[in-house]
């Protein structure tokens, strides 16, 4: 194996470690977010409403996520269309 093959493999390697790494730490901060955002419905909404408050938070939840997600998906596209476009131009 090259001393390039090797220096990309040690990149790669690292790369995949840091994004486990932030996974991981992403779950942990979400958790405790979670748990937090359960404690303020539930006191908002006291035992008897305690079934509407937790559905009035899955639903706030996931319209949260679905925007991001669709944010998070045009950022990419556009990124991808201007990469694209410079390898296209470099090209010619």
């Amino acid at each position: 194996m090259s001393k390039q093959n090797q220096k990309s493999l040690k990149l790669e390697i690292l790369e995949k470690l840091s994004s486990l790494i932030t996974a991981g730490f992403g779950l942990v901060a979400a958790l405790a977010w979670n748990e937090v955002i359960q404690d303020f419905f539930a006191t908002i909404f006291p035992k008897p409403n305690m079934l509407l408050g937790k559905f009035i938070y899955a639903v706030i939840i996931t319209l949260i996520i679905v925007i991001i997600t669709v944010k998070l998906g045009n950022v990419i596209s556009k990124l991808k269309e201007a990469i694209s476009e410079e390898e296209k131009k470099n090209e010619q």
